[in-house]
């Protein structure tokens, strides 16, 4: 590798928008956010040095080594090219730099989610001070500013391409200044320096200094199309020590789309329709692995078997993954799994029981049509999930194996084992005996204590609200309670307890009678006593009366457990 040359950010910006600078199919998307691009201008203004770009240069009428893309002018996703034809000029891959020159590009001529970057011209820019700010309505932007003295300090604001444009058009900073103080009908002497000397320092910045130091990777021909890709691809890895670094499993992704460029555009589709379900990047490709009786595989086994797994099995595994959705939907526990950080190990055994129930995706989604209550499949799925999250199965520890590893790999070999069959339950159940701390399919008295408290309250609430935005209230205030000797265990403990909102638990709920607080602000008594699995028997709603309260909704709590399995 070899410095090659250094371009004025003008000169980058007009690679790219030629199309002669381009992405290759291993570089993921645009990750910087709207202050990453906001401070790289800045040290750009302050002529600090922001690192270099390095490149794979390759000649007019050569074929590309990757499939490409071209840079987003709005951050939104372009989809690589699908043909490999010669190149009808010589073009720059960039393998190094992409969010620092992606970022030069939508400050300078396009937008980032409808946000223009904008420029205060009313800085004092001979000490190097530079405000930028991303906005989509810059008329509504501050117009002054005060220090800590009160002295008032004016703002001039243009967006950065509006700027760039003018600067493009005459190539002289000169009447660009005027031509905005005019403009702005700027009388301030002061004022007017400090505009013209910001206008001298963006166009010095962008237009007349060679900023961008350009590398460029050579290519040994000799080694032939296939080894240089590797030597790419690894090089590529090895810049993951610096700059925006990538998790291991963009790396893999990188890797994957390497060998063959429709990946790219896999990983998107299966991205944009099941992102809800928290199923990102790392999790599809996972799931190949899994898909492919590979659960122990990791991340520096990447085969191109594996890529063309995904492509060959595409239709396939979006069966898979609709028969999965839909399952959840009609179980009741799609809510469950939107919420960020749940285990998505439960998601890849239900979608792998599906791909592996027939080899026609039309098969596989004819499934959606038969889950109810006479489903064995549906009921041993369903079954299956709710205990194994009641029972703490997939959390990270504490368990008795960690489940992303020895735990996952142990449930994918009782699916293996019976491809094609009905769902596994009874199975995967003794499994957990076995090996578990912890497990029981029973719905008791006992049980209720030990089991995970949010996903009791997601299942008696019928997985309608979202359980973080609750606060857990006693039904029979504790204070109350205590007062009268009823013991901790039996005050704080699921029978005793409800979900309402937080304003309501700490105001006019706060510590009230259950008997006072319904009579007084319980506007629809039924709605409440249904919702809240409240004995109906009225007497049972004084603090004296709480062993019978405590007893009689223990068991509206298991009876209603037990329908929830059973349907």
């Amino acid at each position: 590798m070899a410095t090659w040359k250094s371009f004025t950010v003008k000169d980058a910006v007009n690679h790219i928008t030629d199309h002669r600078m381009v992405l290759p199919v291993i570089q993921r998307r645009l990750v910087w956010d709207e202050e990453q691009m906001e401070k790289l201008f800045d040290t750009l203004l302050r002529q600090d040095s922001f690192g270099g770009i390095m490149v794979i240069e390759e000649e007019k009428g050569e074929k590309p080594m990757f499939e490409c893309r071209y840079f987003s002018v709005d951050g939104t996703n372009v989809a690589s090219l699908s043909t490999m034809t010669p190149w009808s000029a010589a073009t720059q891959i960039v393998i190094d730099g992409q969010q620092r020159l992606q970022s030069f590009y939508i400050g300078l001529r396009g937008h980032l989610n409808g946000k223009q970057l904008c420029i205060n011209l009313g800085t004092d820019a001979a000490k190097l001070e530079f405000e930028l700010r991303f906005t989509a309505e810059p008329e509504k932007l501050p117009k002054e500013s005060r220090d800590d003295n009160g002295a008032v300090s004016p703002k001039v604001w243009l967006t950065v391409p509006a700027l760039y444009e003018r600067l493009l058009s005459t190539n002289n900073d000169r009447p660009v200044a005027r031509k905005i103080i005019a403009d702005e009908a700027i009388a301030d002497d002061e004022l007017k320096e400090r505009i013209a000397e910001n206008v001298r320092a963006f166009f010095m910045a962008i237009f007349n200094d060679p900023t961008v130091g350009i590398s460029k990777v050579t290519i040994i021909s000799e080694l032939g199309p296939a080894r240089n890709k590797q030597r790419i691809v690894e090089l590529f890895r090895r810049l993951n020590d610096g700059g925006t670094r990538l998790s291991s499993f963009d790396l893999m992704a990188s890797v994957l789309k390497s060998y063959d460029w429709k990946m790219e555009g896999f990983l998107d589709e299966m991205l944009a329709r099941y992102g809800e379900l928290s199923i990102g990047q790392d999790e599809l490709i996972k799931l190949i692995f899994i898909l492919q009786d590979k659960s122990a595989k990791e991340v520096s086994d990447i085969e191109v078997a594996d890529a063309e797994f995904a492509i060959g099995n595409r239709e396939r595994i979006g069966a898979a993954l609709d028969a999965m959705a839909t399952f959840l939907r009609y179980a009741g526990l799609f809510e469950w799994f939107r919420v960020p950080g749940r285990s998505v190990i439960p998601l890849y055994c239900i979608a792998y029981h599906f791909f592996h129930k027939s080899a026609d995706p039309d098969a596989i989604r004819a499934a959606l049509h038969q889950f109810d209550v006479k489903s064995g499949d549906f009921r041993a799925i369903k079954r299956w999930l709710i205990f194994s999250i009641l029972c703490g199965v997939f959390r990270s520890r504490g368990a008795g194996w960690v489940a992303y590893k020895t735990g996952l790999h142990a449930i994918c070999a009782v699916l293996r084992e019976q491809k094609g069959q009905e769902f596994p339950c009874a199975t995967l159940f003794q499994l957990y005996r076995d090996r578990l701390h912890f497990f029981t399919d029973e719905i008791t008295e006992q049980t209720l204590g030990i089991f995970d408290q949010q996903f009791l309250f997601y299942l008696l609430y019928d997985g309608t609200r979202v359980v973080r935005q609750q606060d857990v209230d006693h039904i029979h205030p504790k204070s109350v309670l205590a007062q009268i000797g009823v013991s901790e265990d039996r005050i704080n403990s699921l029978p005793n307890f409800q979900l309402i909102d937080m304003s309501t638990n700490r105001g006019v709920k706060n510590a009230s009678e259950l008997q006072d607080w319904i009579a007084g602000h319980v506007t629809e008594r039924k709605v409440y006593l249904t919702r809240h699995l409240i004995p109906q028997d009225e007497a049972l709603w004084v603090s004296a009366e709480f062993d019978r309260f405590y007893e009689a909704r223990q068991r509206l709590v298991i009876d209603k457990l037990h329908a929830i399995v059973a349907t």
